[in-house]
């Protein structure tokens, strides 16, 4: 009798084991993305390993563990005026949950750290991936426990139409690889351009300017960043115009009535060239914008400091002059927290 209850009682036992998650790490990661999606990117790293972060970034640094194995990693452009990046996280979280994942953190912009938290992923470099610093996403999550977990990270931003996913996992070495695929959808109508105004294809018009360069003040008070619109800089350099300049003038009546207000200056550049001299020429201008400010308005320097993230958070396309012209900028982005 307790033999034949003993072998009836295995498959109950086997339910109640994966129901606690024993033997599910190594169940294959397949995920779906929202809507029309094409692949950017595809890498796979036998016996590495990945900082997989655990938390916010933390003054100087983001708490992370080091998780070995082998590495898959993909990025995704997924297309669409209706896909943005709140739904993305969404979709995928909802898919790894019912795939047995845990969140370990989830988190959006500024609740991530901002500028820091960004900087110090593991973030494939444009094409494949663009991440707007206002406008991204971040989940990290494990699946199992011990040397057979299956950890995976993703990174969601937008920029345009477009939406952009960067998805990890770091896997046990030999076990399932990650599987990703685009959702099936119905084709979105296009609109033809009128002639007299069409953009080369596959090049969107890039969005007008959030409103005059005096009104800096209500961009950062309602969006924490607004672009300093009439700076000019003499073509391939960091000298800055002589001006005058409306949008420091605001700038600085906006931080000098208020000792507490801080913002970092963030230079950006078109594509052109390669990443490390654009980052350097856009942290150059942004140099050159806090030192006018300094010099020229009073600006305490304690409330200023100077980014340059080159071609990495485009506003428009790159593939026509306009689009160049309005990625080539420098913005203000507010770092008070209260």
């Amino acid at each position: 009798m307790p033999r034949t209850l003993f072998r009836r009682g295995l498959p109950a036992l086997a339910l109640l084991l994966c129901a606690a998650g024993v033997g599910t790490s190594a169940r294959a990661l397949e995920l779906v993305l929202p809507g029309h999606a094409a692949q950017t990117h595809e890498e796979t790293r036998p016996n590495d390993r990945l900082a997989v972060p655990l938390d916010r970034w933390q003054t100087d640094h983001i708490p992370t563990q080091y998780i070995q194995g082998t590495i898959d990693r993909q990025s995704w452009r997924i297309t669409g005026a209706s896909h943005n990046t709140l739904r993305a996280l969404d979709t995928l979280a909802r898919q790894l949950g019912e795939a047995g994942y845990q969140t370990i953190l989830r988190c959006a912009g500024r609740d991530c750290g901002g500028f820091d938290f960004r900087f110090a992923l593991d973030t494939l470099p444009a094409p494949a991936m663009f991440v707007d610093l206002f406008d991204f996403r971040f989940l990290s999550a494990r699946l199992g426990q011990g040397d057979t977990a299956r950890h995976v990270t993703v990174l969601i931003s937008s920029t345009g139409a477009n939406t952009y996913a960067q998805i990890t996992l770091v896997r046990p070495e030999g076990s399932a690889a990650l599987s990703i695929r685009a959702g099936e959808t119905t084709a979105e109508p296009v609109t033809a351009p009128a002639p007299e105004t069409a953009e080369p294809s596959g090049d969107p018009t890039p969005p007008p300017p959030s409103g005059s360069p005096t009104e800096i003040a209500d961009a950062l008070a309602s969006k924490g960043h607004g672009i300093l619109h009439d700076l000019e800089f003499d073509t391939g350099s960091a000298t800055l115009g002589p001006g005058p300049f409306a949008s420091l003038t605001a700038l600085a009546a906006y931080l000098k009535s208020d000792s507490a207000h801080r913002v970092a200056l963030v230079g950006h550049t078109d594509a052109t060239g390669g990443l490390d001299i654009n980052i350097s020429i856009s942290r150059q201008r942004a140099t050159a914008v806090l030192e006018r400010l300094v010099s020229a308005h009073g600006v305490p320097r304690a409330q200023l400091q100077a980014e340059g993230v080159g071609y990495l958070a485009p506003i428009a396309s790159n593939r026509s002059e306009t689009g160049r012209e309005a990625n080539r900028r420098v913005e203000a982005v507010l770092l008070d927290t209260e």
